[in-house]
Formats: C-alpha cells, sequence, structure tokens
C-alpha cells in the first residue's frame, strides 16, 4: 500500500425509505459493512431540512434502525399489514437538491454505467435519474408554473454523458491527482519520526492492527466543470462529504491497445465548462468574468494496464484546451442564416476580458500559453477576419507587460482555405505544428526516464519541453485551440496534436523505439476513432449535430457517401439552431442555477436576454479589478512554468483534507474496491472487454501478417476477405460461419455471383446477400493453374501457410486419438485398478507437472540450488548484498576478459 492514497468515497449504494413525516436515505459503501443515515424533514412546504447525525452504523445497526422506524410509523401498534416504513427507490449517488416555485427535490442516480478505469478507479456514466418531490402532499402549496418548470430542468438529459467517480476526481487532470500525492508522501516521510510513530500506535494500539499509517486525501474538485456544484450548495456545510458526488459534463472514452499482449489503455476525458455555457449561437465570446463559451478540457491518458495503481504504475497524460475567442462578440439571429454576422458588442482596448481568461489558463496550466487560431484570414467581406485581428491585438496588448520567457505564444493559421488549395497537405502543417507545440509544453509522465532513452537518444527526444523532476515529467503550459465554433477544424487539430503526443506518451513508457506514429496503423486508427467520438458528442452538446468535417474528409480519403452525410448533419445543425436552441439555453440556465425561479421576479420563458444572467458584475463595478498592465492574479508568475494550483503553497494545502487511517481501512483500499472479494462478481462487470481492442477490431484476421498495432497496413488490408471482393461486415459474417460450421463446395453460380463488384452487392435483396456470404472451401489439390472461372486465392496468400495435399499417417492417428478420446471420456470410471482396454488412451504428459489433469494437479518440486538463488536474487533487490564468493569472482574476470579485452 502506498504512503498516500486517494480516499474512497464511502457512500456508493443508497436506498431511499418513506414515511409520511420523514425520508431516511440510507447510504453505504461498496461492501456495505458501514452505513451513513441521512433524515429529510417532509413536512418544511418550501425549507430543506436535514440531519445528519454523521455517525457510521454497521449493517446490524442499520438494520436495527429502520426496524424500529417501521414500528414506530405504523398507523395501529403491531398491525403488520400496514407497514410505516416503505422503500422508495435504490440509487448510488445523489446528484443534488433543486427548487422552483414550491418545495425541494431530490435527484438521484438510480442506473450507472462503468466507461473506464485509470489505476483500479472506476470512471462511469449516469444512465438514469429519479426526481422525488420531498414534501408531503399534506403540506404541498402548488403553484401554476411548477410542472412548466419542472420540464425545463429535465430537458437537460443527465442520462447523456454526465460523468463522476467515488474515487479519482475527474474534474483535474491526472497530473494534478498525482502531483498531490507524490507532496503528500514526501509530508508522511518527514512525518515518519518518534512522535508520528507514536500518534499512531495509540490510535491502533487496541485494534491488534500494523501501525503503518496511510494519509488518504480527498480535496476540493475544481469547480469550473463541475456541473451539480449550485445543486449541492445547499446541504455543502451539513452533510458528510460522503454524501457530496460531483459530476462532470463532457465525453469519457476507453480503448484498449494490444502490444504483442501488453495492455495499455487509452482514455479520453473531455470536461465541458459549467460557466458562460450554452448552445452554439446563443453563447459566443466571454463574460464579464473571462469564462468562455463552449469551453473544453480534453485530456488524453495513457498507462500500462497490467499494473492496476495509481502510485505503482507507469501514467502518462497530455491536456488541452478548446475554447471560444475571449472577446466581447455574437452573432445576430434574429433573422436565421447559415451564417449570421459576427458583431464586436463592446469595446475592450486594455483586453480586460482576455485578460482575466488568460490569468485563469495561467494559474490552472502555467506557461507557456500556445493559441492556435484555425479562423479565417481572407474574406471578400469580412466576416471571421474581424475575431483574428481583436484577438491579435489583445495578445499584442498582454504581452508587452509580461516576461517574455512567459510571453503568450499566437499561432494563426487559415485552415479552411489551406482545406481548399490541392497543393498543401493540411495534415502535414498541422502535423508540424504539434510537434513544436508538444515540444514547447511537453506532457506528464510519472516515471523517470529510461536508461535507453540516454544510450540510444532520439533527436525529438532531446529538446523536448515541459519540466523534469526526480518522479518524471510534468507539462507545463497548454495549447488552446479555437476557430469559430470550436468543433469541426478543431476537433482535427486537436487529433492531430494528440497524435503526436501520443508518440511520445508511448515512447516515455517505453512501448515503442522512437516517438513517431504513422497513419494507417491499427493504434492511430483507434485513436482516430475515440476522438471522432469525442467530436461527435461535444458537438451535438453545443451545436446540435454530429461533426461535419472529420479526419479523413482533411486527409481526402473519405468516402463519396460522406458527402450525403455532411449535408444532413448541416441541415440538423441548422435546424437545432433554429428552433431547439432557446429551450435547451433555459434548461442549462435551469440546471446551472444560473437563474433561480422567484415569484417576486419574472419568469425564465420572459425574459427577452439571458445576457444579465451570464454577466452578473456588468452593472457593478468590481471593488478588486485587475490592474491593466500587472493583469495576472499576484503570486502566478512567482512559480512560473509551473502551475499555480499545483504548487504547494499554504493557499492550495487549505483546499486539501488528509484522512489518517490504517493501511488496511476500506477508504483506500482500491483493491478491494475493484475485484469485490466479499462478492459474487460477474467477469464482464470487472473487465471491461467491451471496450475497443486493437486486436480485435482493428488488426487484419489474416494469419502471418505483423501483429504489431504500429505496423503500416494498407487502407483496405484490415477489411480484407477470403474473397478479395468482400467488405469488412460481410467479411465478419462469413467467418463467424466457416467457424460454425462446415460449409459445402460452392457453385458456380456462387462463385461468379461472390467476384461480383460491391455496387452491385448493395443493389441486390438480402437474400442475394445471404447466398453470396456462404463460405467458399480453400484447399489446394494441385499445383496446376485453375480455370479463371475457379481460380481462388492462394492459402498460403490467405492463411499464411500452405495446406498439403493429404496430412502424413501420424497427423492422422493423432486426430484419432483426439477424437476417440473425446468420444469415450464420459464413458471412463476414475479407479486405480483400471485395466487398459481399446477405450482408454496412455497419453505421455509433456508438462513438468507430475499430475496434471482436471482431477488434481501436483506442482514441481524446486530443488535447493535453485530456491537458494531466487531468495538471493530477492535479497539483492532489497538491497541486502551477499559476499561473492571465489567461484564468482572467477567467473566474473573471465566475463570481463571475453566481453571487452
Amino acid at each position: 500500500m502506498p504512503p498516500t492514497a486517494a480516499v474512497i468515497r464511502g457512500v456508493q449504494k443508497l436506498v431511499l425509505y418513506e414515511t409520511r413525516a420523514r425520508y431516511f436515505l440510507v447510504g453505504s459503501n461498496n461492501a456495505q459493512t458501514k452505513h451513513r443515515v441521512l433524515k429529510i424533514d417532509r413536512t418544511e412546504p418550501r425549507d430543506l431540512v436535514i440531519i445528519d447525525d454523521k455517525h457510521v452504523y454497521s449493517q446490524q445497526e442499520v438494520r436495527e434502525l429502520l426496524g424500529r422506524l417501521d414500528l414506530g410509523n405504523r398507523t395501529k401498534m403491531g398491525q403488520k399489514g400496514s407497514s410505516g416504513l416503505s422503500r422508495a427507490v435504490s440509487a448510488y449517488g445523489i446528484v443534488g437538491f433543486v427548487r422552483f416555485l414550491e418545495g425541494y427535490y431530490i435527484v438521484l442516480i438510480t442506473k450507472r454505467r462503468k466507461m473506464a478505469d485509470i489505476g483500479g478507479h472506476s470512471i462511469y456514466k449516469i444512465e438514469d435519474t429519479n426526481m422525488i418531490y420531498i414534501p408531503n402532499d399534506s403540506v404541498r402549496v402548488t403553484h401554476p408554473d411548477e410542472a412548466r418548470y419542472v420540464r425545463i430542468f429535465q430537458n437537460v438529459d443527465l442520462s447523456s454523458n454526465f460523468y463522476f467517480s467515488y474515487s479519482y476526481d475527474v474534474s483535474h487532470s491526472l497530473q494534478y491527482n498525482l502531483t498531490l500525492l507524490q507532496s503528500w508522501s514526501v509530508c508522511v516521510e518527514s512525518e515518519s519520526g518518534a512522535a508520528g510513530r507514536q500518534d499512531t500506535f495509540d490510535i491502533f494500539e487496541e485494534e491488534g492492527l500494523p501501525t503503518q499509517v496511510v494519509h488518504g486525501l480527498s480535496h476540493e474538485p475544481y469547480s469550473k466543470y463541475v456541473w451539480n456544484l449550485r445543486l449541492l450548495e445547499k446541504v455543502k456545510e451539513i452533510v458528510h462529504p460522503d454524501w457530496l458526488l460531483y459530476i462532470i459534463h463532457g465525453f469519457c472514452g476507453q480503448s484498449k491497445l494490444l502490444i504483442y499482449g501488453r495492455p495499455v489503455y487509452v482514455t479520453l476525458i473531455a470536461r465541458r465548462s459549467s460557466r458562460f455555457a450554452g448552445t452554439r449561437f446563443l453563447k459566443r465570446g466571454a463574460n464579464c468574468e473571462g469564462d468562455v463559451a463552449n469551453e473544453v478540457e480534453t485530456e488524453q491518458i495513457i498507462h500500462d494496464a497490467s499494473v492496476m495503481s495509481l502510485s505503482a504504475g507507469s501514467f502518462s497524460s497530455c491536456v488541452q484546451v478548446r475554447g471560444s475567442v475571449p472577446l466581447h462578440w455574437s452573432q445576430d439571429i434574429s433573422t436565421m442564416m447559415p451564417k449570421p454576422p459576427i458583431r464586436l458588442d463592446q469595446a475592450d482596448p486594455f483586453a480586460h476580458v482576455a485578460a482575466l481568461h488568460f490569468d485563469q489558463m495561467m494559474q490552472r496550466f502555467g506557461s507557456p500559453i500556445i493559441i492556435l487560431n484555425l479562423v479565417k484570414k481572407r474574406e471578400k467581406r469580412k466576416h471571421e477576419k474581424i475575431l483574428s485581428e481583436e484577438l491579435y491585438r489583445a495578445i499584442t496588448n498582454l504581452n508587452q507587460f509580461l516576461p517574455p520567457e512567459h510571453n503568450i505564444e499566437y499561432i494563426a493559421w487559415d485552415m479552411a482555405r489551406y482545406t481548399k488549395s490541392k497543393l498543401c497537405n493540411v495534415l502535414d502543417r498541422l502535423s508540424m505544428i504539434a510537434e513544436s507545440v508538444v515540444k514547447r509544453t511537453g506532457f506528464f509522465v510519472n516515471r523517470p526516464d529510461f536508461y535507453c532513452h540516454s544510450l540510444r537518444p532520439d533527436e525529438r527526444w532531446g529538446d523536448l519541453g515541459g519540466t523534469v523532476t526526480p518522479n518524471g515529467r510534468l507539462q507545463t503550459g497548454v495549447l488552446r485551440t479555437n476557430c469559430v465554433d470550436c468543433l469541426d477544424r478543431t476537433n482535427t487539430a486537436q487529433f492531430m496534436v494528440g497524435k503526436c503526443a501520443l508518440a511520445y506518451q508511448l515512447y516515455a513508457l517505453g512501448m515503442i523505439d522512437k516517438p513517431k506514429l504513422q497513419f494507417d496503423t491499427d493504434c492511430v486508427r483507434l485513436f482516430e476513432e475515440l476522438y471522432e467520438d469525442h467530436g461527435d458528442t461535444l458537438s451535438l452538446q453545443y451545436g446540435g449535430s454530429q461533426l461535419v468535417h472529420r479526419v479523413k474528409t482533411y486527409r481526402k480519403i473519405a468516402p463519396w457517401t460522406q458527402h450525403s452525410k455532411d449535408i444532413m448533419q448541416t441541415l440538423s445543425r441548422y435546424y437545432s439552431n433554429a428552433f431547439s436552441d432557446a429551450d435547451r439555453q433555459d434548461a442549462i440556465n435551469l440546471f446551472l442555477q444560473v437563474f433561480q425561479p422567484s415569484e417576486t421576479k419574472p419568469h425564465l420563458w420572459e425574459l427577452p436576454t439571458d445576457f444579465y444572467l451570464h454577466h452578473s458584475n456588468t452593472m457593478t463595478l468590481p471593488h478588486h479589478r485587475h490592474s491593466y498592465t500587472h493583469w495576472w492574479t499576484g503570486g502566478v508568475l512567482t512559480y512560473l512554468p509551473l502551475p499555480f494550483d499545483e504548487a504547494q503553497c499554504e493557499e492550495n494545502m487549505k483546499k486539501v483534507s488528509v484522512k489518517r487511517v490504517n493501511r488496511y481501512e476500506e477508504s483506500t483500499d482500491i483493491y478491494t474496491e475493484f475485484f469485490k472479494p466479499y462478492e459474487l462478481t460477474a467477469f464482464d462487470d470487472t473487465f471491461s472487454i467491451s471496450m475497443t481492442n486493437s486486436a480485435r477490431d482493428f488488426m487484419p484476421k489474416t494469419v502471418g501478417l505483423d501483429p504489431s498495432p504500429f505496423t503500416v497496413r494498407k487502407p483496405d488490408e484490415s477489411a480484407k476477405s477470403v474473397l478479395g471482393s468482400k467488405s469488412s461486415k460481410e467479411e465478419a459474417v462469413l467467418q463467424r460461419k466457416t467457424a460454425a460450421s462446415a460449409p459445402p463446395p460452392p457453385t458456380e453460380e456462387q462463385i461468379s455471383s461472390s467476384s461480383e463488384d460491391d455496387s452491385e452487392d448493395d443493389r441486390e435483396d438480402d437474400a442475394s446477400a445471404s447466398q453470396r456470404s456462404t463460405p467458399i472451401r480453400l484447399t489446394e489439390t494441385s499445383h496446376e493453374d485453375p480455370g479463371p472461372q475457379q481460380r481462388l486465392p492462394a492459402a498460403r496468400e490467405t492463411y499464411g501457410l500452405n495446406l498439403l495435399a493429404s496430412p502424413p499417417d501420424e497427423d492422422i492417428l493423432i486426430y484419432h486419438r483426439f477424437a476417440h478420446l473425446g468420444q469415450n471420456q464420459h464413458k471412463v470410471e476414475r479407479h486405480d485398478d483400471m485395466k487398459k482396454s481399446d477405450a482408454v488412451i496412455s497419453l505421455a504428459p509433456v508438462s513438468v507437472f507430475a499430475s496434471d489433469s482436471i482431477y488434481e494437479v501436483c506442482a514441481p518440486e524446486v530443488d535447493v540450488q535453485s530456491r537458494n538463488l531466487f531468495e538471493t536474487h530477492v535479497q539483492t533487490a532489497r538491497g541486502w548484498v551477499r559476499t561473492l564468493g571465489q567461484e564468482d569472482v572467477l567467473m566474473y574476470r573471465e566475463y570481463i576478459r571475453n566481453r571487452y579485452m
């Protein structure tokens, strides 16, 4: 167990019990060994009254408590028919408490699905929720507009891309979480004096447990990316922190990259900002606090899944940011058109809004802040160019007050213009930008560089940026990408930067020998699919449709059918912007509590605009307004290029709560939490075999090819069928049917139909398609050249081996014995004095085990010399080096003489 660990939330399973006067919410940990109880009053029509005794109950104590409550709330004492305590719903967490014009509601997570695993810490997606009205019907004061507010609130679909974790802080980056653990590990080592050990001994001496201390850490989430922060604000100071479950909105996906059988998890987490959040045309630019629209922090995490531990495993992460141009700008949608005109709403000569935004970024990411601006620069009529010119002025103004080494870097590239050019390769240009960006910012790795990197240095690795520490590398600074919508062009640019960073991350973890990945490899295909899912999800949330232009579009290898899909996505986005964006914006404002209903002010649907909801300090002059020259927060420059949020200063340490527990405490035992040895679990639930797998989903099925996921394959190689002209889906059907049964030889009509063109295959009906998918037996009966109608691919070309006309007699005999053994296995009776008969076959053992069968296994004995050698090896690893004998010295001298002399 590491000296410092993340605290696992003690409330993971909830059951809501109700009486006429109270709700009793019983929460327990995963093992159901520790319970907490919340009492919610139902007699208050408007106020929320919650009582938490902060006591930890055992399972027996909870049963006795519920039994007493049941008995005490029956209408008649001793009457069994009318139970006073009824079970209302089971849940996995509390989203929050919300009130409109009547009483409070409680929102519970009733269904979840595991989406990712990071070092044993599970990340879940909300699948379903339940919204329950708290006050009793007898005290309820109805309001005619209550039902409309409930409908608006429920327009935010909580089952769509909301995520949470009980033990991992999904609102912070992996670098922040692990840096916090490492910094507190140093504190633990410095505290491990006699006094600290004596305190620990006093705590655990009565239980007879080991006196080793584990500091469990829990810290405040990053409020910018928490979407239910205000829903929990009412009860935050009342209940125990175990009840508080913070959720993020965005995307979470994980795929498995198999490198010669070694599992490497590629995880993508996108955190959408809850500040100035909204839909595409209704939220543009930035508000008065420096929060921009459509701001998303995307983090790609690579880790070796063969080691399940945050402290002992190998992890790497890289963070990017996308967001609207940080200016006061909007688009006039009074007359809906495909491209509404862009206008600057307020003059900001001193770039005050941009200063607030970049100040936030420097606090969170350090320096350098690199801006990749992809909007157009050459237009017949000024449209996007307005934003480019104003952003360049703002950055120029801010940079003149910063130290030169920490200046904001600005890269402007008209991606749309170069896409139309036949002479320019868009992705090659983006690849060059990505290489320079990754070398400037670096990335996070929690382990030091390999010795082989210094023995065989790579030219790309030598000048890598970031900060090198004894424990690994830290990312300092971040790339901020934007176009006008921050959707299509931005997603492709982020994919190229992520692809470049992925190569460096795999190289840092010792998975590849050069920090470079090429297209058309299984690894990049897997990564591209993950990024396209990420882009589609964010585009649906913000723009109302999936991506219109994808990576294949910019590679110019997209099929013709993609053009019709692009048109449909454009129409879907236009329809969403014209008819449904206003309702979605109202739902987001109500869910985030930007607007709180009241009988003394107009209703949400009566407001002509929500401008003043998101620009709260527009009408008041701030008391602590930033200086136009000293525009950053005090203390930020002291720690640059490291981020201020990760600095070990007194202000940050106040946000961390330390729990001093025993090493076997359930709240820090991630092994027990993940594998659940206390209950019967399903294999599919424990191991995520349903995630995308490079070997299963991308590697060609042809035997004999290089199984490495970094091998460049032809575009059609992974979809190559036995017949050479089938699609990948038909090939999958073909292989399943081949494995299920041995088919008859094909007729001439089937062979001729199987060689038809794909376009004609698509136009035929299902019956002919099923007939064409009849598998064909491939054998090489002779070396003569068959006719054109009977020519089939050679076995070596298809399977990677030659099939002989007839197998040897020895192989036939082995096969007959194997089949005979299978037929008569159930007839054989097991007893010691069994006589040999024709039904029993004596097989010589091929393993070193003395007895190896389904009935018994006897492990081989290890001789004394091997035991001594193993013990010596273990002692050497612990630092106990034994004295070398004369024989060892002579052997070493002989090795040196032969090797170097």
